[in-house]
This record gives C-alpha cells, sequence and structure tokens, in this order.
C-alpha cells in the first residue's frame, strides 16, 4: 500500500528524471510523435465522455410517444364475424328449476 502512495506524490526533480528516462528510451525523433499521440486520445477520451453525459443528461428529457401497436392475435379471426364490442349483451332470463314442485 505503500508503494502507491509514493507514486502520487511526484514533484518537479522526480517528473524530469522520468522525462530524461522517457528521452532515452525512445529518443527526440519519437517524441513529437508520442505527445501528439496523447494528446489525440485524450481529446477523443473527452469527446467520449461529454458525449455519454450529453446522452444521460438527455435520457429523461424525450417528449417523443414509444411505439405503441396493438398485439397481434394468435386465434385466428372468422371473416365478417363480430367482435366481442359489436355483439349486444344478452338480457338475462330468471332461472327456472327442472323439478316441478311437490304437493303434500
Amino acid at each position: 500500500m505503500n508503494h502507491l502512495a509514493l507514486l502520487s506524490n511526484f514533484g518537479g526533480p522526480d517528473l524530469i528524471i522520468i522525462l530524461l528516462i522517457v528521452l532515452v528510451l525512445f529518443g527526440a525523433k519519437k517524441l513529437p510523435e508520442l505527445a501528439k499521440g496523447m494528446g489525440q486520445a485524450v481529446k477523443e477520451f473527452q469527446k467520449a465522455k461529454d458525449d455519454f453525459s450529453d446522452e444521460l443528461h438527455n435520457a429523461g428529457k424525450t417528449d417523443a410517444k414509444p411505439d405503441v401497436r396493438q398485439a397481434e392475435a394468435t386465434v385466428p379471426r372468422i371473416e365478417g364475424a363480430p367482435i366481442a364490442r359489436e355483439v349486444p349483451p344478452q338480457p338475462e332470463q330468471p332461472q327456472t328449476s327442472a323439478a316441478p314442485p311437490r304437493e303434500v
């Protein structure tokens, strides 16, 4: 854990030593190309971050209603048959018992 704490405390002299090591490893001709590549990478990252942030903020603000369609029937329809809304309700008839009343 102490090693991570040491990496976050870079000062001026530490950064100069690291830059000199990078200069020795890559050479003076490659440094501008490396810096340009790093700049483009940071620019692309910022652009992606901003686009993602805009998407999150605009996600709840859309006024467009979703395209809702009626589900297709799984039972085939009979051509010309009335649908449930067109059939009038049947009047209720009083129920009669099947057995005649007994005489005592």
